[in-house]
């Protein structure tokens, strides 16, 4: 009987960006290119201390006993198969995604299992065609040792784990390893605001200073040209809204679509009060947001 136990390990997912379109189109072409660039990715994952732990379709899972190294293969994969794309026609080219993620994991013989392993096939899912996210546990021991740039993305929902996943997307070819560390700046960690989503990024903080001053505009010539009627205050509710949503986007405490569902709520209400006739009306649509909140968090368990 085969060992079972637990470890800390960096592990690599990557498979094929619109693999059965390209099978469809051409089955011998397609598993030809697609052992020739598993080659080359065995060979880089070797070469950086990795091992191949499975692979399955188009997918192919490793594991690391560096995060750094990890992190470097995955760049130097995607260099490689870069080149390997460059002489093949746009439609027929084989771009890999790839996630990384460090975490605990069980070993049962040659093979892993765990959250840790979930993780990084969702942050794999996650990457642009030919590009590579990582978790914050990755970023935290390489954004000042490997040469490249990081964009933070926000949290990821994973299933079975119950807090977002902060994730960034690895820029290529943002430096080099001689690069200097004026070059280095985006490898900087955001501020701890839009890590914790406890507030706004600059850009979100300056949206909300416009939102601001259109809506304190819309007032005061709401009331220069007073006729009797508030008119400014449904416009002011949308900016409201559009200000919610906006600050939703970059903070990573609750779930992004439960909120974001959450704040189209509160704006209905609002706009039943402020169009008061005596009905709640909001009752219906509210019923239908609250479905649609239960059947995610449904979908997440």
């Amino acid at each position: 009987m085969s060992e079972t136990r637990r470890k800390l390990t960096t592990i690599f997912c990557a498979d094929v960006q619109d693999y059965t379109r390209l099978m469809g189109a051409d089955e011998e072409g397609t598993l030809a290119a697609l052992k020739r660039c598993r080659e080359a990715m065995a060979h880089l994952i070797a070469s950086h201390g990795g091992r191949v732990v499975n692979t399955w379709g188009d997918g192919l899972i490793a594991d690391f006993p560096s995060v750094v190294e990890a992190v470097r293969a995955a760049v130097d994969i995607q260099n490689e198969l870069a080149g390997f794309n460059a002489g093949r026609p746009s439609d027929g080219r084989m771009l890999f995604r790839i996630g990384i993620n460090l975490g605990d994991v069980i070993v049962d013989g040659d093979d892993i299992y765990g959250d840790g392993v979930n993780i990084a096939a969702r942050l794999q899912t996650s990457a642009a065609p030919g590009g590579i996210v990582i978790s914050s546990t990755v970023y935290d021991q390489v954004r000042n040792k490997v040469a490249v740039g990081f964009e933070f993305l926000g949290p990821l929902m994973v299933k079975n784990v119950e807090e977002g996943v902060p994730s960034y997307a690895v820029r290529i070819g943002d430096g080099s390893d001689e690069a200097p560390p004026a070059e280095r700046t985006a490898a900087r960690p955001p501020p701890a605001s839009v890590m914790a989503g406890s507030g706004p990024a600059t850009g979100g903080r300056r949206l909300f200073a416009v939102l601001g001053v259109i809506a304190a505009v819309l007032i005061v010539i709401n009331l220069l040209l007073w006729q009797g009627v508030f008119w400014a205050r449904f416009p002011v509710l949308a900016l409201a809204v559009i200000g919610a949503l906006a600050w939703n986007r970059g903070q990573s405490r609750f779930d992004r679509k439960l909120a974001a569902l959450a704040i189209v709520a509160l704006g209905i209400i609002g706009i039943n009060l402020l169009t008061w006739e005596g009905r709640f009306w909001a009752v219906w649509p509210i019923s239908g947001l609250a479905a649609a909140m239960g059947l995610r968090l449904a979908m997440r368990r």
